[in-house]
C-alpha cells in the first residue's frame, strides 16, 4: 500500500491549450503497451488543425521505453478505455462534437481497431459529413469506421469497464458505462450507470439502467457518475464526482 520507490515518466502526452484534459488509461494483457486515449483542444478544430496534432486519438505506448505512435485517430473524445477479457479487444466509450442539436451527436461504445479513423472532425457516427468543417476531407471520410453501439446523445460517458458472472446470469457478460449526464439538452439524459448486454463478444441488445437516482423527481442533481471499474471480486466500483463519493455495488445474495 506504498510507493516503494519515486516516480519515473514513461512519456509525455500532448498538454498544449488542453481543452479535454483528461487522458483514459489502460493496459495491454502482457503489460507490455499503455493505450491513452487523448481528447481534441476543440469541438470541432475551431482552434486550427496545428492545436490538435497528436489529439483526438488512442495512441499505443510501450511501457518500457516509452515509444509511442497512434493507435486509432478520429476519436474526438476518448473518455475511458478496457481491455475485452478474452480477445483482448480494446474498447471505448467516446464524447462526441456539440452544437447540432439536441439529437446529434451520439456518444457511443466501440471496439477500436488499429490504424482505425473513426470520423472527427470531417464527420459522425461514421461517413456522415459534419458540414460546418473547413476544409472538407472526402477522402478521410470515405474511410471513416461506423462505431459499434450508440449510447444516445449527450450522455457523458465517462466511464468504462467490462463485467463478470459475480452480477449475475442477466449481467455476466457485457460492459457498464458510467453517464456524467447532459449539459445542454431541455431533457437532461445520463446520471446514471447503464449496463450494455454483450452476445459473441459484440453489443447485443438495450442498455440497462443499472445505478440510477443522481436524479431526484423534481429534478435536483445530487451524483454525477464518472469513472466505473469492476473490482476482483466482481462488484462494481462508480466514482461520482458530485456528491464526493465511491459507490461499491454488488449483487444481492
Amino acid at each position: 500500500t506504498e510507493a516503494s520507490g519515486p516516480p519515473t515518466k514513461v512519456v509525455d502526452l500532448p498538454s498544449e491549450i488542453n481543452h479535454h484534459w483528461t487522458k483514459a488509461m489502460t493496459i495491454s494483457p502482457d503489460g507490455q503497451y499503455l493505450y491513452v486515449g487523448i481528447g481534441s483542444n476543440s469541438n470541432i478544430t475551431e482552434r486550427g488543425m496545428e492545436a490538435e496534432v497528436d489529439r483526438a486519438m488512442v495512441w499505443q505506448i510501450d511501457a518500457e521505453t516509452g515509444a509511442y505512435k497512434p493507435y486509432a485517430t478520429g476519436l474526438r473524445n476518448p473518455t475511458a478505455l478496457a481491455i475485452q477479457p478474452g480477445s483482448g479487444q480494446l474498447w471505448a466509450v467516446v464524447n462526441e462534437r456539440d452544437e447540432l442539436g439536441e439529437d446529434l451527436v451520439p456518444d457511443y461504445l466501440t471496439s477500436v481497431r488499429e490504424g482505425g479513423f473513426y470520423g472527427w472532425p470531417y464527420s459522425y457516427w461514421g461517413k456522415n459529413v459534419d458540414p460546418r468543417v473547413r476544409p472538407q476531407n472526402p477522402d478521410k471520410v470515405a474511410t471513416a469506421i461506423t462505431p459499434d453501439y450508440s449510447l444516445g446523445s449527450h450522455v457523458a460517458a465517462l466511464g468504462l469497464d467490462f463485467s463478470t458472472a459475480a452480477m449475475g446470469e442477466q449481467f455476466a457478460d457485457g460492459v457498464f458505462v458510467g453517464e456524467h449526464g447532459s449539459w445542454n439538452r431541455k431533457e437532461p439524459v445520463g446520471y446514471k450507470v447503464t449496463f450494455v448486454p454483450f452476445s459473441n463478444g459484440r453489443p447485443s441488445g438495450e442498455p440497462i439502467d443499472f445505478v440510477t437516482g443522481f436524479r431526484t423527481e423534481d429534478g435536483k442533481t445530487r451524483g454525477r457518475p464518472v469513472g466505473v471499474t469492476v473490482d476482483p471480486s466482481g462488484a462494481l466500483i462508480v466514482a461520482d464526482d458530485l456528491a464526493n463519493t465511491v459507490w461499491r455495488v454488488t449483487r444481492t445474495p
